[in-house]
């Protein structure tokens, strides 16, 4: 058994934030299984699916953001699943809007769902798909927490639309394919000025 953890917070009005990009992921990723079939345990929202022959968890955690690892933890200890065989999903805002970067394990570099689910397994060793959401103002943290949970503007969201669906393909592909071969082939670097430019509608 491989899981698959978007990060994001549940209810209407968090659905098209920033900070719910892991959700756009699993919704993106679970159409590409032909599953739409979630159903409500450990706290998140999952659904079993088949992945080139192997079993797969998807979940999306209902727990909010900052405790994403209770849910994650709770699904771990119930399949045995070994941290090589875990993915997350999240946004990063450090990275520009439409940038995907995959990473084989490292600290959370300020993502609390992350770092919650590091600090649950007790261990740094876990996948991980970030997926850029721009930065409000780099070195003012007052700006963030209305930052991350406010959509992205008109101009931005091709940009972001494109970085999940690379995501979802992704999340997909490292279930059977090695690590190294599918950062090789789904990184997406944007250049802050896209962000910038984004942000302030030019062309």
């Amino acid at each position: 058994m491989k899981l698959i953890a978007g990060l994001g917070n549940p209810g209407k009005e968090y659905e098209k934030t920033r900070h719910n990009c892991g959700f756009m992921v699993m919704d993106q990723l679970a159409e590409k299984c032909s599953t739409v079939n979630f159903s409500a345990k450990w706290n998140a929202l999952i659904a079993k699916v088949q992945i080139n022959g192997q079993q797969v968890l998807l979940m999306k955690p209902l727990t909010y953001m900052n405790n994403s690892g209770s849910a994650v933890a709770q699904a771990v200890s119930y399949y045995k699943i070994a941290p090589q065989d875990i993915l997350v999903i999240h946004d990063d805002m450090d990275l520009p809007v439409g940038s995907v970067r995959i990473r084989t394990k490292g600290s959370a570099g300020g993502q609390k769902g992350m770092k919650s689910i590091i600090q649950a397994l007790g261990t740094q060793d876990i996948a991980r798909i970030r997926v850029g959401v721009g930065h409000s103002d780099r070195g003012n943290h007052d700006l963030v927490p209305d930052w991350v949970l406010s959509p992205v503007s008109k101009e931005e969201r091709p940009l972001l639309e494109d970085a999940v669906k690379s995501a979802a393909d992704a999340a997909y592909a490292w279930v059977w394919e090695p690590l190294d071969k599918v950062m090789s082939q789904y990184n997406i670097k944007v250049k802050k000025q896209a962000e910038d430019d984004g942000r302030t509608g030019k062309d």
